[in-house]
C-alpha cells in the first residue's frame, strides 16, 4: 500500500494533514515535504491525523519529531489524532507519546488547545 496525503486548513494558522496508508522509509520524505509546504505557507499549528495510517516506521517517527521541533521553534503546536492501537503502542514504547500529544478525535485535540490557551 502506498501513502496518500490529504491536507486542509481549519483556520488561518492551523493545518490538518491526513496520512493514509503506509509511512515508511520510502514515503516519509513525501509526508515531510507536504507538511513543510503547509508550514512554509503560513500554518503555525498542526493536527496530524493517523486514523487511516496502516504502518509507521522509525523513519516516519523521525519526520514527526523533526516537524515537532520546527513547529515548536515558531511557537506552534503539533497534535496527533486517531491512531490505531498498534501504532499508538509504538509511540508508547518509544515514549514519543510524552512529547507528541495524542487524541482520539480532531475535536478533542482542538478542545484541549482552547482550554490550555484560556488558562494561560
Amino acid at each position: 500500500m502506498n501513502l496518500k496525503i490529504k491536507s486542509r486548513r481549519l483556520e488561518t494558522a492551523t493545518g490538518v494533514v491526513e496520512l493514509i496508508g503506509e509511512v515508511d522509509v520510502y514515503s516519509a520524505a513525501q509526508a515531510k515535504q507536504k507538511i513543510h509546504e503547509l508550514l512554509d505557507g503560513g500554518v503555525k499549528h498542526l493536527l496530524i491525523d493517523l486514523s487511516d495510517t496502516e504502518y509507521l516506521d522509525s523513519t516516519a517517527m523521525g519526520v514527526l519529531v523533526g516537524v515537532l521541533k520546527r513547529v515548536g521553534e515558531s511557537g506552534g503546536w503539533v497534535r496527533l489524532v486517531g491512531m490505531k492501537p498498534r501504532i499508538r503502542r509504538l509511540f508508547e514504547i518509544t515514549r514519543l507519546d510524552e512529547i507528541l500529544p495524542i487524541f482520539e478525535t480532531e475535536k478533542e485535540a482542538l478542545s484541549d488547545i482552547g482550554e490550555k490557551e484560556g488558562s494561560a
